[in-house]
């Protein structure tokens, strides 16, 4: 089951692996498949794109970087049960990893699939190598999740133009240049029978109801539990991830690192991707190395950086 049919130009997926219960999940790849394996998870209602621009600059510098889409987002299946909580999110991790060798990750993962990222390793379920936790902390901004909602629920019925859907998106990201050339949202649409275009999330993705309270709770737990070198990077300009917010995850984990981006929101990756990009490679540059060692348990502080410019679900 599918939104509709893809559009002409949108990206066919690199890699396919099976999830939970036989879900196909899609992926991309860049890089050296013998370079350290970096994982990178969408927030709710991206796609494996988001990380198009960074996943090419990993690869570059001889990391392999996979991105692959959530159930239910992009080219993975949709759940047939309808069912999108962090845990199960967690299991299609696990699914992703073994696929790939059980070889141990790092875990980059932006707003829903940081907290995914985060559960995984607090929890003990995936043995990872390093985390980079993108916007997203146990303690985020009802007022930025709700704008989100909202914009993942609007229009139903679909939009009957590519202009529609580059509207609401403009309107969404108002700090953001609305493109001139609509060809790049084909992948964020799918034509609909009704010739109308839909967003390519599953619908039933969109009024899952969220305790923040318990979520927070949860995600304090594995922060204090985190002992592999992590580091957190917030937009600037975020609406989700307040400054304070992101002390607040550095007192439950002191050895953790911190960048702020400057002129970056909550999708911190494509809005600058160059200084994101930068900065993760800087960072595993010390962790995880191309070439092997360090990798250790990081229990000392580290530097904290100024960028220039039940089930429980995760936040978008």
């Amino acid at each position: 089951m599918s939104a509709g049919a893809r559009l002409p130009g949108t990206p066919e997926p690199m890699h396919f692996w099976k999830g939970v219960g036989g879900v196909r999940i899609a992926g991309d790849a860049w890089g050296d498949a013998n370079g350290p394996l970096v994982l990178l998870q969408h927030g709710g209602g991206q796609t494996r794109h988001a990380w198009k621009g960074a996943g090419e600059i990993l690869g570059a510098a001889g990391y392999y970087a996979i991105a692959f889409d959530a159930r239910g987002h992009g080219d993975s299946d949709w759940a047939p049960d309808g069912l999108y909580g962090q845990d199960v999110m967690v299991e299609d991790l696990k699914c992703v990893v073994a696929a790939l060798g059980n070889r141990r990750p790092v875990l980059v993962g932006a707003s829903m699939g940081g907290g995914t990222s985060l559960v995984a390793i607090g929890e003990d379920r995936v043995d990872a190598t390093a985390l980079v936790m993108v916007d997203i902390a146990p303690r985020i901004e009802t007022d930025g999740i709700n704008k989100i909602q909202a914009f993942m629920s609007q229009k139903p019925e679909g939009f009957s133009s590519l202009e529609e859907v580059a509207e609401a998106i403009g309107n969404y990201q108002p700090h953001r240049k609305r493109p001139k050339n609509l060809d790049g949202l084909a992948k964020n649409v799918r034509l609909g029978a009704d010739g109308r275009y839909h967003w390519h999330w599953d619908p039933r993705f969109r009024p899952m109801r969220r305790d923040l309270e318990r979520r927070r709770e949860r995600l304090e737990a594995c922060s204090r539990r985190l002992a592999l070198p992590t580091l957190l990077v917030r937009g600037g300009l975020s609406d989700v991830l307040s400054e304070e917010g992101a002390q607040d995850f550095l007192r439950l984990c002191p050895h953790s690192e911190y960048v702020n981006v400057t002129g970056a929101a909550h999708m911190v990756a494509g809005d600058r991707n160059d200084i994101f990009g930068n900065a993760v490679i800087e960072f595993l540059s010390r962790a995880v190395p191309i070439g092997g060692a360090p990798v250790q348990p990081a229990h000392e502080p580290r530097p904290h950086h100024e960028g220039p410019a039940g089930d429980i679900n995760d936040v978008p």
